[in-house]
C-alpha cells in the first residue's frame, strides 16, 4: 500500500546520511573567506529570514563588524520570510535596521540597474531546498543577470541541500519557462544554490550568454549523501523537515485540484480534496496569516491521505519523485477534465506528464520517459559540484 509508511530497523544505515544542522557550517559562517571581499566597499545583500551567522542574521553580523550594509533584496516571501506564496510584496524599509529593502517579487523580479548603482559587491544567501519550481533560483538567476550586466561582483553564500541526495523528474522543455522553471533542469536537481549558480554561468544561462563575476563561499561538512533539518523553516508553508521533503512530490499538487494542506498546521505533508473517496483523514483549511490567506476549499472539509507518518529513511531509500499519489488522486476524481489547471505544465516544466497520467501511464513507464535527458544531465551536474556526490 503506497499510503503506508515502510518501518525500517536497521536506523544506524540512517544516521549515516542524516545530519543534524548544526554539524554543517554554510558559507555564512566562514566570515574570514569573505570578509577581506567586502571590506571598505558597499553591500548590497539577497536575504530573508534564513540568512542566518549561528542565531544572528548576517544584516547584523556585517554591521556590527563594520561593513557598509546599504540596501537589502528580498525574495518571494519577503526579507522576514511572513508573505505567502504568491502575495507580491512591496518596497519597504526595514524596522530593525533601517535599511531599504527591495523587493525582488513583486513590481519587478531583477535588481534595475538603479538599484546597484551605489553598491560595490553583492551577497547572495538563501536557503534553498532543491526543487525546480522552488523560485529562489529562478531569483538568483536574475540577480546574477543584473550584477552581470552593471559590473557588479557576486558572492554566493552557499547552505546544504535538504533534497540534495538525488536527481528525478522531468528536465525542462524550455517552451514551458516560467518563474517556477527557468532552466532546462529537472525538477529535483540535486545542487546547492551556490552549484546551481556556477552551473547557470557555465553554461551560459543568462540573457546573451552573459557571465556573472562570481565567488562561491562553500559549506563546511556536506556532501551530496545526507540531507539535513534546517534550522529555520526556508518558507512559510515547509515547516519542518519532513515536509521538505515531500515538496518536490506534493508541490505538483498545486496544479490540480487537489490541497496540500495550506490552511493548516501541516502543510505539504497531507493532500486530499473534499470527495476524496478515502473518507478515514479529514482536515479543515482556515486562513493563516503569514502562511495561507485564502487556502484551497477554506473552511470546508476536506478528505485525504496523511503523510506526517513517514521517516526520513522512506525517503533515502527511494531517493526519487513519489508520483503515486498524483496518480491515484487524479483515477479517483470524478471530473478528470478539471483535475489539472493551466499552472501544472508550468511546475512539470512539459506538458508530456500530464499526458502521461491522463493516459493512464505507471509511474515506471513515466519515469522510464525521463531517463534519457537525467543520464544527460547528470554527466552536465558533475562539472559543477562542490561537493562529494551520492554517485
Amino acid at each position: 500500500m503506497i499510503f503506508k509508511k515502510i518501518a525500517l530497523t536497521l536506523m544506524v544505515s540512517v544516521l549515516l546520511v542524516t545530519v543534524r544542522a548544526q554539524e554543517i557550517l554554510p558559507g555564512a559562517r566562514a566570515i574570514n573567506s569573505y570578509l577581506p571581499l567586502i571590506q571598505g566597499k558597499r553591500v548590497a545583500v539577497v536575504a530573508n529570514h534564513t540568512t542566518l551567522v549561528g542565531s544572528k542574521h548576517l544584516v547584523d553580523t556585517l554591521i556590527s563588524l563594520g561593513v557598509s550594509v546599504v540596501k537589502i533584496f528580498s525574495p518571494e516571501h519577503g526579507f522576514r520570510g511572513d508573505f505567502e506564496a504568491g502575495e507580491l510584496i512591496g518596497n519597504y524599509t526595514d524596522r530593525t535596521t533601517g535599511l531599504p529593502v527591495i523587493s525582488l517579487y513583486g513590481g519587478s523580479k531583477k535588481p534595475k540597474s538603479n538599484d546597484l548603482c551605489d553598491v560595490d559587491v553583492v551577497i547572495f544567501d538563501l536557503q534553498d531546498v532543491g526543487v525546480r519550481f522552488y523560485t529562489y533560483i529562478s531569483t538568483m538567476h536574475y540577480v546574477m543577470e543584473a550584477c552581470a550586466e552593471n559590473g557588479k561582483p557576486l558572492i554566493i553564500l552557499d547552505r546544504p541541500n535538504p533534497n540534495g541526495f538525488y536527481v528525478d523528474g522531468p528536465v525542462l522543455d524550455t517552451a514551458f519557462r516560467s518563474f517556477v522553471g527557468m532552466h532546462p533542469v529537472p525538477l529535483v536537481h540535486g545542487m546547492t544554490i551556490g552549484e546551481y549558480a556556477r552551473m547557470i554561468n557555465g553554461e551560459g544561462w543568462l540573457k546573451g550568454g552573459i557571465t556573472c563575476e562570481l565567488t562561491v563561499i562553500p559549506c563546511a561538512g556536506y556532501n551530496h549523501n545526507m540531507t539535513t533539518a534546517l534550522p529555520v523553516r526556508p518558507s512559510p508553508n515547509l515547516p519542518n523537515h519532513l515536509s521538505i521533503l515531500l515538496y518536490p512530490s506534493l508541490g505538483l499538487f498545486e496544479g490540480t485540484v487537489v490541497s496540500v494542506g495550506r490552511g493548516t498546521d501541516y502543510p505539504f505533508q497531507v493532500f486530499g480534496y473534499p470527495n476524496f473517496p478515502d473518507k478515514g483523514f479529514r482536515y479543515m483549511p482556515f486562513e493563516k496569516r503569514g502562511a495561507s490567506i485564502n487556502p484551497p476549499y477554506k473552511g470546508k472539509p476536506v478528505y485525504g491521505i496523511d503523510l506526517r507518518d513517514y521517516s526520513v529513511s522512506y525517503f533515502l531509500d527511494r531517493r526519487e519523485i513519489i508520483l503515486d499519489w498524483l496518480i491515484y488522486s487524479y483515477n479517483r476524481y470524478p471530473e478528470k477534465d478539471k483535475f489539472f489547471n493551466s499552472f501544472f505544465n508550468l511546475l512539470a516544466g512539459t506538458d508530456e506528464l500530464r499526458k502521461q497520467i491522463e493516459n493512464r501511464l505507471t509511474p515506471e513507464e513515466i519515469r522510464a520517459t525521463w531517463q534519457p535527458a537525467l543520464d544527460q544531465y547528470r554527466q552536465l551536474r558533475k562539472k559543477y559540484l562542490l561537493y562529494s556526490d551520492f554517485e
